[in-house]
C-alpha cells in the first residue's frame, strides 16, 4: 500500500498540469450539477411553505353554542389528518379583515363575519384528495354553514408539486450522467497519458491489482480533491445570489458532504475503468 501511495505521488508530480485539470474538471462538473441541486432544494423550499398555507376554513352557523363549536374543536384536532385547529371568534376575524384589508375596515361589520375554525393539515396530507376529505368530513356536522378550501387554488399546487419533482428527477438524472461522462473522460486521458508505464510494469510482471491500485488512488483523491473545490464554489456562488439577489438556503450538512463522497467514488469508479480498458490492451 505504501508502494501504491508512492506511485500515486510520483504521477501527480510527473503530470501536474493534467493532473489539474483533472481536479478542475471534476470540480466544474459537480458544481453544474450542484447548481441545479441547489435550484432543486430552494424550489422545493418555497413550494413546501406555500403547501404549508394550505388550511380548511368551517364556518359556524349563529346562535351555536360555545360549548358545541369547542367540542367541534376537540373531534376535528382529533383527526388523523390535522395537525392544529384555531377558532375565529367574530371579533377576532372582524380584528384580521381590518388588519390584512385596511382599505375597506369601514365597510366591515362584526354582523357580517360570522365564527369559524381553522383547520391546519399535517405534513403529506395536503393532496386535493385529502382536503376534500376532510373538508366534507366537516360539512357533516349540522352547525357549520359552510366549508372552503380554495379547491382550486390546492388542486394547482398539487400539480405544480408534481411536475416540479418529475422534471427535478429527469434533470437530475441527465446533469449526473453528463458529469459521470465528463470526469470518466477526464480521467481516462490521464490514464492514456501513463498507457506506456502500464506497458512496461506489465512486462516485469507487476499484476493487474498493483498496476491499478496507483491510478485508483489518484482517482480517489482527485475525486475528493474536486467534489470539495465544487462544494466551496457553490457555498460561494449561493452567498453571493443570497446577499444580491433572492434569498436562498445552502444544502444541509449531510447533503453537502454526500457530494464530496459523490466526488471521490466518481473519481474511483472512473479511474477503475480507464485502467481496466487499458489493462486489456496490453
Amino acid at each position: 500500500m505504501k508502494l501504491a501511495f508512492r506511485e500515486t505521488l510520483t504521477g501527480f508530480r510527473r503530470a501536474p498540469l493534467l493532473s489539474a485539470l483533472s481536479v478542475t474538471t471534476i470540480a466544474f462538473s459537480l458544481f453544474a450539477f450542484g447548481l441545479f441541486g441547489l435550484v432543486a432544494v430552494n424550489l422545493r423550499g418555497a413550494l413546501k411553505q406555500v403547501e404549508e398555507r394550505v388550511e380548511i376554513r368551517a364556518f359556524v352557523a349563529e346562535g351555536t353554542p360555545v360549548e358545541a363549536t369547542a367540542a367541534l374543536q376537540g373531534d376535528v384536532a382529533a383527526f388523523p389528518e390535522v395537525a392544529h385547529v384555531d377558532m375565529v371568534t367574530p371579533d377576532s376575524a372582524l380584528a384580521r379583515a381590518r388588519r390584512e384589508l385596511g382599505e375597506f375596515s369601514d365597510v366591515f361589520d362584526e354582523s357580517l363575519l360570522p365564527a369559524s375554525i381553522e383547520v391546519r393539515l399535517k405534513d403529506g396530507y395536503r393532496d386535493p384528495a385529502t382536503v376534500k376529505a376532510v373538508a366534507a368530513r366537516l360539512q357533516t356536522y349540522q352547525f357549520i354553514d359552510d366549508v372552503r378550501y380554495g379547491e382550486e387554488w390546492v388542486q394547482k399546487l398539487y400539480r405544480v408539486k408534481n411536475i416540479a419533482t418529475v422534471a427535478g428527477i429527469g434533470l437530475g438524472l441527465a446533469f449526473a450522467a453528463v458529469a459521470v461522462i465528463v470526469i470518466s473522460a477526464t480521467i481516462r486521458m490521464a490514464v492514456l497519458a501513463r498507457g506506456r508505464e502500464i506497458s512496461i510494469m506489465r512486462l516485469v510482471g507487476a499484476t493487474d491489482a498493483f498496476v491499478r491500485a496507483p491510478f485508483l488512488i489518484e482517482g480517489f483523491i482527485k475525486g475528493v480533491l474536486g467534489g470539495s473545490l465544487a462544494l466551496v464554489l457553490l457555498y460561494l456562488a449561493n452567498s453571493a445570489i443570497d446577499r444580491w439577489f433572492i434569498h436562498t438556503t445552502f444544502f444541509e450538512p449531510g447533503l453537502a458532504w454526500l457530494g464530496v463522497i459523490g466526488g471521490a467514488l466518481i473519481g474511483l469508479a472512473g479511474s477503475a475503468f480507464s485502467v481496466g480498458r487499458q489493462l486489456r490492451r496490453v
